[in-house]
């Protein structure tokens, strides 16, 4: 599991160079337009990603370089934080 989670993360992060370079360089027209459309789609579910797991994030030590994580490898960072054990309940 963690090759595939580390895997993961390498390819998102190539994903970022690629949406960046196409900043730096643009693509032929159809093209850069579909990579600037995605790059936009892929942040925004990234930052809904820190918003819904921002909760999860409360016991460890380095927060913000998690949600820095989280927003550029997203799921897979997320899925890559030990759970924390859940005390039982009275009541």
């Amino acid at each position: 599991m963690k090759f595939i989670l580390g895997l993961g993360k390498i390819l998102t992060i190539a994903f970022w160079g690629v949406v960046l370079f196409n900043q730096l360089l643009p693509q032929p027209v159809p093209f850069n337009l579909l990579i600037n459309a995605v790059g936009v789609t892929v942040l925004g579910l990234h930052i809904l990603e820190v918003l819904f797991f921002n909760a999860s994030l409360r016991g460890r030590s380095h927060r913000w370089f998690d949600r820095l994580q989280i927003l550029l490898t997203g799921i897979f960072h997320v899925m890559s934080i030990p759970r924390q054990p859940q005390l039982p309940r009275n009541g």
